[in-house]
């Protein structure tokens, strides 16, 4: 089983290396590494050219944000199954792949939903995200899964669509949206942390991010004619904080 994972940057020098050398250090050796970045002014390509062996393809253009990005990556993919690795965050640990493609292998299923970990600059981690009580049906509330522990097979995005474009920070939850709610595809929680991830993401920066991935969700769920209470979306900083696990 071959896995693309795809890693969308922009001036990300500080952090890059971390990232690439997280991939290659992976004991599972049946990996596609797709690196597109959104034509950076800082150190980003060096780093990149410095570590072309350990890259499968990698291209530098501008881009219309994010999620373009990330459709590049995918339509650039070969792979049995995707992966997304930010350009800031690292895998939980070296076998992390193994596990995944080994879970995949062992069960029939469209999706894998795992756990990631949140962590501080000087790598104090201050989150568990955890997978293992949701549902789909959650995603009316506002609650999805963390989006770097999903790994897809990569039909899907041909058979239900890439990332849409009209959204600020909130296309990750439509995507999961259609594919889990409306797509209905199979998935399981695999139980593998995946991911470690700086704290500090575009959907997780204060209280205007609040606001507006508030408003993309229900802009989500509305395109998707999924029904929902406006209420409990914006309540959700309930479970978030329930969720919230100090180490």
């Amino acid at each position: 089983m071959k896995i693309t994972i795809i890693t969308v940057c922009y001036n990300s020098a500080t952090t890059i290396e971390k990232t690439i050398l997280s991939v290659a250090e992976q004991t599972y050796k049946n990996i596609e590494y797709i690196i597109v970045d959104g034509n950076s002014k800082d150190t980003t390509l060096q780093i990149i050219q410095n570590h072309e062996d350990k890259i499968t393809k990698w291209i530098s253009e501008p881009d219309k944000g994010l999620y373009d990005a990330m459709n590049k990556g995918i339509a650039l993919a070969t792979g049995d199954i995707i992966g997304i690795l930010n350009s800031d965050d690292t895998f939980y640990s070296t076998t992390v792949l193994k596990e995944i493609a080994a879970f995949h292998v062992n069960n029939s299923i469209d999706a894998s939903v795992g756990n990631i970990i949140q962590h501080k600059e000087d790598g104090k981690v201050v989150r568990l995200y955890s997978s293992k009580y949701w549902n789909p049906e959650k995603l009316k509330i506002g609650y999805m899964p963390p989006h770097p522990s999903i790994f897809f097979k990569r039909a899907l995005f041909t058979q239900l669509g890439f990332y849409e474009l009209g959204f600020a920070i909130g296309a990750d939850y439509e995507l999961i949206t259609r594919f889990f709610l409306k797509g209905k595809i199979s998935w399981k929680y695999s139980g593998i942390t995946t991911t470690a991830m700086l704290v500090g993401g575009l959907s997780s920066s204060g209280r205007s991010s609040y606001n507006l991935i508030t408003k993309e969700i229900q802009k989500a769920l509305h395109m998707n004619a999924i029904d929902f209470s406006g209420l409990k979306i914006r309540m959700r900083f309930v479970w978030k904080t329930i969720g919230f696990l100090k180490k």
